[in-house]
């Protein structure tokens, strides 16, 4: 059977008991135990961040996970955004659910045949997360509880065999909460940063890996998007802001993983819930050159494990 919207989020809440902080302690233990197994048959782990919203991540992160699969992967895309996910629409999904079985919650798959978990699944139509309880008085009960319903969710979706599994954060700074979700992931193998070449994102992505780096999560690289705007007519690629990303990585010591433009044409098909998926089309094409370098960078980096 399939979750029902509104009811299974509450039937989350109803798991979780914070009467005593041994129970509360004892209670996430089982919780990431839970995690840990639900992912133990998925290869590769990556995060996708950024310093502000507004930049395109989820876009990034979506056709990273396509391009994955393109390659012939067993791909994962993970949406762990409370109050904004949008993965499902974009993959053609919006308005179907998580199945029900005694091994787990399995996901929905899309196209190239890529499981996606989404917190949008959860929830009706036009419906925003709706807390009741202290968090009117108490902002940090508030962050309590979207923390433990994230790390329940994760222990109830059963993934199977992955080659990778691409989780989309939501946006947030320095000591906001994506790093704090990306630590509930088991043997992450890096995080992904994307940002737009304007020095606002810029300064605020170098608290985010500053950030990230003091929590042990290993930073692959920045993807910069919007880098230009790309002519749906003519196909002409102009700058759309200042700023100087590579500038930026060389002070972060990071590489930087490729240049999207802003493309009218693709983003059209994403907001229709019918990805463009052509792999000659010049901006996919950029995403699968980017996956070249993500790759080359987990192969270097386990070689180099290996040797030590």
């Amino acid at each position: 059977m399939t979750m029902a919207a509104g009811k299974d989020l509450k039937s989350i809440l109803t798991k979780l008991q914070y009467s005593d902080d041994a129970k509360v302690v004892q209670q996430i233990t089982a919780q990431m135990k839970q995690v840990q197994a639900r992912m133990a048959g998925i290869k590769r782990k990556l995060v996708v961040m950024s310093g502000k919203g507004g930049v395109g991540k989820s876009m990034t992160t979506v056709n990273l996970a396509l391009a994955f699969a393109r390659q012939g992967a067993k791909v994962g895309l993970l949406d762990v955004d409370l109050n904004g996910p949008c993965v499902p629409r974009m993959m053609g999904l919006h308005g179907q659910s998580l199945t029900m079985t005694v091994d787990g919650a399995l996901p929905p798959v899309g196209p190239l045949g890529i499981k996606v978990a989404s917190m949008d699944f959860f929830l009706g139509d036009a419906s925003p997360v709706r807390w009741k309880g202290p968090m009117d008085l108490s902002p940090v009960w508030l962050g309590l509880m979207e923390m433990n319903v994230i790390r329940e969710f994760l222990a109830d979706v059963a993934w199977g065999e992955l080659d990778y599994l691409l989780a989309d954060l939501p946006p947030g700074a320095a000591a906001d909460k994506p790093p704090v979700i990306a630590g509930f992931i088991p043997d992450l193998a890096g995080a992904i940063v994307v940002t737009t070449p304007s020095e606002v994102a810029s300064d605020v992505v170098q608290k985010s890996v500053t950030y990230a780096r003091d929590m042990g999560i290993r930073v692959l690289g920045i993807v910069e998007n919007m880098s230009e705007y790309r002519c749906p007519s003519c196909g002409a690629e102009n700058e759309l802001f200042e700023g100087n990303t590579e500038a930026m990585c060389e002070v972060l010591d990071l590489p930087l993983l490729g240049r999207i433009p802003f493309d009218r044409t693709l983003a059209k098909t994403f907001d229709k819930g019918q990805p463009l998926l052509d792999p000659d089309y010049p901006t996919i094409r950029k995403y699968q050159d980017i996956v070249g370098r993500i790759q080359a960078l987990l192969d270097y980096k386990k070689v180099l494990a290996e040797k030590l």
